[in-house]
């Protein structure tokens, strides 16, 4: 029991929960912005999530303080903030509805995947690809960039909108052949 204790205050999970806590955080700011100063500051919250996001992996690894509960907690963190900030971008710019359909798929296939794995050959994704990672900085940047400016020209917007379609996209296909090999594998014993 002490130990489940001490994993849950690890200096990497305590990053974890601050971002989850940075999601309401950001949907209350972002949806009552009425200036470029709030959405700045909207801006700036997302900004946070994400050196948070880097930081608690780092610290995990740096510090050898991996805990289950981290990896488990890490992904949802993740994806809590993602999802918020397709989900309001979404309502503002409509090229962003082709980007939560894709996360949605994308999501909703590697957790049946993960699933499938464990189920078929017992194993599990035991944290995210170079690729993964890569399309998760990309839709960060892009994030951050139309916050920031909401009254950005529309075709850099839409430009930047298709940079993140294009690099999801890519981690998607990607996964798939990962997916793959784990259900394919023999047995762990």
């Amino acid at each position: 029991m002490d130990e489940v204790k001490k994993d849950l205050f690890t200096i990497p999970n305590l990053l974890c929960y601050f971002r989850i806590l940075l999601v309401p955080a950001f949907l209350y700011v972002f949806s009552n912005a009425v200036n470029r100063e709030d959405y700045l500051f909207a801006a700036g919250i997302i900004l946070i999530g994400g050196i948070t996001d880097f930081l608690d992996g780092f610290i995990a690894r740096k510090f050898n303080m991996i805990t289950q509960l981290g990896k488990l907690i890490d992904p949802v963190a993740d994806k809590l903030m993602q999802l918020a900030i397709i989900a309001v971008l979404a309502i503002k710019f409509p090229l962003m509805r082709l980007l939560i359909v894709l996360f949605l798929i994308k999501e909703s296939s590697m957790l049946m995947g993960n699933l499938y794995a464990m189920k078929t050959a017992h194993r599990k994704l035991d944290g995210a690809k170079w690729f993964g990672k890569l399309s998760t900085a990309v839709f960060y940047v892009v994030s951050v960039l139309l916050i920031a400016d909401p009254l950005m020209k529309a075709t850099y917007r839409d430009g930047m909108i298709f940079i993140a379609i294009f690099f999801m996209s890519l981690s998607f296909l990607l996964y798939l052949p990962v997916f793959y090999q784990m259900s394919k594998s023999p047995k762990e014993k």
